[in-house]
């Protein structure tokens, strides 16, 4: 019978991930707590905050989150629940123009989650006890990391720093840790998949699929312009060397992010951080995915696109963002009956991983390793 530890074989005599990883209710609970709560999973982006007071709710594989933006401008994650009886505390996203208050007692937290309020706690129009210690009862905060505008929490907060963890990835694209600006309503687009998320994963990692999924990238994008990235700490993906963007009959063009090395003028790349984010870099704009599964059969891709600098934001280039846009909408949108089309296979029953291509798909190897290693790791723990 095929096994998770087939996985962890070299390449050339490797299996896929087992199917039951795909279709089983069971595993998919256990992956919640052995790959998602376990690493720095993605929730949300920051621009669904995006002022001092903003609070975006998020329901993360079905534990109540808030997203806020304190008044320093900084996120914070919290647990969407008041201390006092476990009532949700914020049932959908918005500016608060007070403090956090529940809807049952009117308990009242700050934007930094510490308790400020109890009314009527000790009796009608007293609001305190001596048995409600303030400083105890604050929010219970989730660990949590911002880059490139993508939120990321650490559930059982038992990961190394964010920043050590991916620093192979941090150093690889440092050029970009620049200030990234949002393109607008524009911008921003989600798209449903009766799929697993891990096939999404799967099927932005390689570029082998091009010829056949995408005919009109690949005229100009071909599959012999790109390479494999295969990283040691959790990421991997595919770059392209012919990046030549052509947006406006004018022949204008964006702005790029400043100071890059040349080898950007053509060059792109695009990423996955496991497990579930999606990212592309680019000298003239960037975007991320954040990877939604709901349950084993559907997931929500959240698609942002930002640019270089806040002139990109201007009238004068609404026609470039909205032409890019489209553009990357139909990418997505061409690779979802493939990822659909890998789901229902899933389920046949002598369907034993598959092989990989050494060649071709070394970076979905990866991906399917990773799996494996945090599955195996935290089964061998308990």
């Amino acid at each position: 019978m095929h096994s998770i530890k087939d996985v962890l074989q070299p390449i050339e005599q490797a299996r896929g991930l087992p199917s039951h990883l795909y279709v089983d209710d069971t595993a998919t609970a256990e992956e919640r707590e052995r790959v998602f709560f376990s690493t720095w999973s993605a929730i949300t982006h920051g621009k669904n905050a995006p002022d001092p007071g903003s609070v975006m709710p998020v329901d993360f594989l079905g534990m109540p989150l808030l997203v806020v933006r304190n008044k320093q401008g900084e996120i914070k994650v919290f647990e969407n629940v008041c201390r006092h009886r476990g009532m949700r505390l914020v049932d959908a996203p918005g500016k608060l123009k007070g403090p956090i208050t529940c809807p049952y007692h009117a308990w009242a937290y700050d934007l930094d989650g510490a308790l400020k309020a109890t009314p009527h706690v000790g009796g009608a129009n007293i609001h305190h006890h001596d048995n409600i210690d303030p400083s105890e009862m604050g929010l219970n905060e989730v660990r949590s990391h911002v880059w490139r505008d993508v939120v990321f929490v650490n559930i059982n907060e038992n990961a190394e720093p964010f920043e050590v963890v991916h620093q192979e990835l941090l150093a690889r694209w440092q050029e970009f840790d620049q200030p990234l600006y949002h393109g607008g309503d524009d911008s921003g687009f989600t798209l449903k998949l009766n799929s697993n998320w891990k096939l999404a994963i799967d099927n932005y990692c390689e570029s082998y699929h091009l010829p056949f999924v995408h005919p009109d990238l690949n005229t100009y994008s071909r599959l012999e312009d790109h390479y494999n990235i295969v990283g040691n700490s959790g990421f991997a993906g595919q770059g392209t060397l012919v990046y030549n963007p052509s947006l406006s009959d004018d022949g204008r063009s964006f702005p790029n992010f400043s100071g890059l090395d040349q080898k950007w003028d053509q060059a792109a790349e695009y990423i996955a951080l496991f497990p579930n984010v999606l990212l592309g870099v680019h000298r003239d704009h960037a975007f991320s995915i954040v990877i939604e599964p709901n349950g084993h059969g559907e997931t929500v891709e959240h698609i942002e696109i930002y640019y270089p600098t806040e002139d990109c934001l201007t009238a004068d280039y609404a026609d470039m963002r909205a032409k890019n846009a489209e553009l990357w909408h139909v990418v997505f949108e061409e690779d979802i009956g493939v990822v659909e089309g890998m789901y229902e296979g899933r389920k046949a029953k002598r369907y034993d991983g598959g092989k990989f291509s050494p060649v071709m798909e070394e970076p979905t190897y990866k991906f399917h390793y990773w799996i494996a290693e945090k599955m195996l790791a935290s089964e061998a723990a308990e």
